[in-house]
Parts: C-alpha cells; structure tokens; sequence
C-alpha cells in the first residue's frame, strides 16, 4: 500500500480516499484513464468506491453531516461493481449480526441494541437541543432514574407532558436508525418510541407512573457521544 493510502485509513471519511486514484485528464490516452471515485448509499452508509494501491476498493461510512467519524467497512474486489457488491454483503451481514446480538429486556420485552449501536445512532439522528440535555439528564441518573418533573425541568420542558412526547419523539428517531423496535409494552404511561430508550421503574404509590429509566447500554453511549 502506498504512502498516500496508509495516510488516508487514519483521516476522517472523506480524506481516506485520498490515495486513490482520480480520473486523468483527456491529455492521456483512453488506455491509461483509471475509474473516478464513486460515491452511493447502502442502507444508512455512504459508500465510496475507487481504485486504491492497485485494486478496486470500497468503503462505508456514516452518511453527512454526522459527527461520526472514520471508515466502518471495507472490502474489495475485481472490478469496481464487485467491490460495491462484496461492501454491501459485509455491511448486511454485520447488520444481522448487531441484531441477532441485541438482549431482550424484561421490563418491555424490547430488544435492546449495543452501545455502538447507540453511539452511532446518537451521532446520526437530528437531536434537539432539549432532547439532548434530557437524554444527557437520565443518563447521569443511572438505575435510579428521574422523575417526569425532574426531567421536564431539567431539559426546559414547561410539562412533564412536553417531555414525554420529546422523549418518546427521540426514541423513534433512534429506533428508525437502528431499525429497532418502537412499541411499548403496553402499560398507558408508555408511550410508542420510548421502548428503545429503557423503561419505566417501579411506582412508590398509587398515581405514580414511576421514574423514567435509561438502559445501561444507551447510558453509556450517551456519555461517551453528547
């Protein structure tokens, strides 16, 4: 691998195809015009593809704008098309893998996705800033949890009503990401989209709907992303 090449496998997404090689100008022959660089989509990846140290390459990475950054697969192969081809199975069968890995939770029988599952998500998906800050709320509060108050109030909801629908609104975005599961588990104070996010915990008295409960998995991935 050249000099170029190996530069390029340690910049963000854009700069790793930096070695390859670009199309010559018309001064040269047709014989010696190399393939430009391609650029397409798979699922929710951009995928470039070119000619790079002498073979046919393609790459993933996550779609712009995102604050993700770095190549997430990669593979080769004879011909441009069969390196797009090769890069598409990778990325579907690493796909199937996350998914077949994902636990089950008892609290709403949701499957819960890893935490680099989340960390991508929560690069990708256009958060707002209050849903931000109440994401980052309950992720601080660990297995204890918020109330709907103390979440209302700490992300500058003027209700714990408002909240709840950011929160549930968030949950979706992350799920459609991820192709996750949205339902709830059925309880009324549950609301479509939260079941991706974590639960809610055991009432202290009659009325009381219980604290909202991030699971550990996107606990982690929001400390590590926002």
């Amino acid at each position: 691998m050249t000099r170029s090449s190996a530069q390029g496998r340690t910049d963000a997404g854009h700069d790793l195809f930096k070695g390859m090689t670009k199309k010559k100008k018309a001064k040269d022959s047709k014989k010696d015009t190399q393939p430009p660089i391609q650029v397409g989509e798979h699922g929710r990846y951009q995928i470039k593809s070119g000619l790079l140290a002498g073979k046919f390459v393609a790459r993933a990475f996550a779609k712009p704008p995102t604050k993700a950054r770095g190549m997430i697969a990669e593979a080769s192969g004879a011909t441009q098309e069969a390196a797009i081809t090769a890069l598409h199975d990778v990325i579907d069968a690493r796909e199937s893998k996350m998914t077949e890995n994902r636990r089950t939770d008892p609290h709403t029988g949701a499957s819960v996705p890893s935490i680099e599952e989340y960390t991508e998500a929560l690069g990708q998906v256009a958060l707002t800033r209050p849903q931000r800050a109440l994401l980052a709320a309950l992720s601080l509060a660990d297995e204890d949890g918020l109330t709907e108050m103390r979440v209302a109030n700490g992300a500058g909801y003027k209700s714990h009503a408002s909240a709840n629908r950011s929160l549930a609104s968030a949950g979706r975005l992350i799920a459609t990401f991820l192709s996750s599961e949205t339902v709830s588990n059925g309880s009324s104070t549950n609301l479509d989209g939260t079941a991706v996010l974590g639960f809610r915990g055991e009432p202290e008295h009659d009325g009381d709907p219980g604290n909202w409960i991030l699971y550990p998995e996107l606990r982690d991935a929001i400390r590590a992303a926002l």
